[in-house]
């Protein structure tokens, strides 16, 4: 019956853990290590009050609430499997993703105490519930899900069982059930959030001064690409999709813009999910590479190091200038956008945010990496020097459709190599640049939007490649339903299979990195 949905039950995906950062203001942020988990029902059913005797576990909807007569209510069980010795759990929410449209009325959790399943559990034999609720909420018409905060109920390791009932006396409410094959929820869902007991203290994988991770790989993410949805809040929708908090959050600017925003800043001073900002910036925004190093956009670099200073302090950010410079490169002298243009304009950037006092800009050069772009004399030109780079950048997608342009796994996105022959991304980055360490600072797998194929294969091969990699510290995943050109699905969850993929590779303990002060 299971077998119908993606599931990430406790054992499943471990300790899905990011770590903490110093906060300027925010006491103790830097002993924070704050972990997330994400547990799908084990069992779920709703039962009714005129229809007894039938069993509706393997429904593909939960419902509640009561109409023309008839009252049903709905029953969730979940196991968050074991927390390491010492652990403090922080916080629980269950989280109900509603069939169509739900009625305004009070949503309400009671705890359950004596045994049921789903296979057998009915109206005249359900199991008692408590009269008073531990949790509820009023949901909007309009939601799509609701939350109710259960934290005073699920304070350690355990089952836990709850009847769901709705206050609603005229219509129903209906929920994707476990079975529903919902791709985007699978389902109802308690995510907790705890901190491990090596919080406060050194030892595991944690980031240096350059944000490099002593072990492990940083776990990043830009989702809600080309839509509406504020960056904050797809991203948040993302993490509670994927089951890991972002510890990478990527977002994009461009000339005169004031950054990091304060939704941004909001987003690295959470102290039960520390994030740590990758931001790109086009700073010769309706000018030229050239014009930026011979001094004309002073002004602009200059109110943005202020800006900096005044709102963010010495908080660690990556800064990526002008991201995929390949693709804008004009190889005309008088262009003002040769590869050499890009590498004065970079170089003279960073030394200015430097004269102005920026002391927390992480720097990365993030290349496109394409063949055609590999292949070009003057690829080499685009690299401004070892001092004012910190970590280089890769930028690669690949398809999931067999026979497309760029089908392939992981490790293809790594090592394409130049038209007509020659050494491979990976293995130029590491000949070159021994000393710097690596981010895949976007990344995905993707298929044409009218052709909807598994991603299961290619996010197997994530694991594998990474782990013979070591100069990789650091995966960024891009996550659209469609890119620029509304052609190609980079989304995680267009099948189910692809999406429990995706969570295997989300919950690796690699992915367990600390960030440091």
């Amino acid at each position: 019956m299971r077998a119908r949905r993606a599931v990430i039950g406790a054992t499943a995906i471990a300790a899905v853990v990011s770590g903490g950062t110093a906060v300027p203001g925010a006491a103790h942020a830097a002993t924070a290590v704050p972990a997330i988990r994400t547990v799908f029902a084990a069992d779920d059913a709703y039962v009714s009050s005129t229809r007894t005797g039938t069993n509706f576990g393997t429904a593909e909807k939960l419902v509640v609430g009561t109409a023309a007569g008839e009252t049903r209510t709905s029953y969730l069980t979940f196991r968050t499997g074991t927390f390491p010795a010492g652990a403090t759990i922080t916080g629980a929410r269950l989280i109900v993703p509603f069939d169509g449209r739900p009625v305004a009325a009070a949503l309400t959790a009671h705890p359950v105490s004596g045994a049921w399943s789903e296979a057998t559990i009915t109206g005249g034999n359900r199991p008692a519930a408590g009269s008073t609720a531990v949790g509820s909420t009023v949901p909007q018409v309009t939601d799509t899900t609701a939350t109710i905060d259960l934290t005073k109920t699920v304070t350690g390791a355990g089952t836990y069982s709850f009847e769901l009932r709705s206050a609603s006396a005229t219509a129903v409410t209906r929920i994707h059930s476990a079975e529903s094959g919902d791709q985007k929820t699978a389902g109802p869902r308690l995510v907790v959030t705890y901190l491990p007991p090596t919080a406060g203290t050194s030892g595991g994988c944690t980031t240096g001064a350059l944000l490099i991770p002593s072990c492990g790989v940083l776990w990043g993410a830009a989702a809600g690409g080309f839509t509406s949805t504020p960056r904050d809040t797809a991203l948040k929708q993302w993490e509670t999709l994927t089951g890991r908090t972002a510890t990478i959050f990527h977002a994009y600017h461009k000339g005169d813009e004031k950054f990091p925003t304060k939704s941004e800043i909001a987003m690295t001073r959470d102290p039960q999910r520390p994030r740590v900002l990758l931001l790109n910036w086009k700073v010769a925004y309706g000018s030229t590479w050239a014009k930026v190093a011979a001094g004309e956009k002073n002004a602009r670099i200059d109110a943005w190091a202020d800006h900096v200073k005044a709102e963010y302090g010495t908080q660690k950010f990556f800064l990526a200038l002008h991201h995929e410079p390949e693709n804008d490169v004009q190889a005309a002298a008088s262009s003002g956008m040769t590869a050499k243009d890009y590498a004065a304009m970079y170089r003279h950037v960073i030394q200015r945010l430097r004269a102005k006092g920026v002391t927390n800009v992480v720097n990365v050069l993030a290349y496109m990496g394409n063949e055609k772009w590999l292949a070009q004399s003057w690829w080499k030109d685009l690299y401004p020097g070892d001092d004012v780079v910190d970590w280089i950048g890769l930028d690669s997608y690949v398809s999931v459709e067999p026979g497309y342009y760029h089908f392939g796994g992981f490790g293809d996105l790594l090592d394409r190599k130049p038209t007509g022959g020659g050494t491979g991304f990976y293995d130029w980055s590491v000949k070159n640049h021994p000393t710097k360490p690596i981010m895949v600072a976007e990344w995905g797998m993707y298929h044409r939007v009218a052709k909807v194929t598994s991603k299961a294969a290619a996010f197997r091969t994530v694991l594998p490649e990474l782990r013979k990699r070591p100069q990789i510290k650091a995966v960024v995943y891009f996550d659209t339903a469609k890119d620029d050109q509304g052609d190609r699905n980079i989304a995680v969850d267009t099948t189910t299979d692809g999406l429990a993929a995706f969570r295997a590779v989300a919950a690796d303990p690699m992915f367990n990195v600390r960030l440091g002060s």
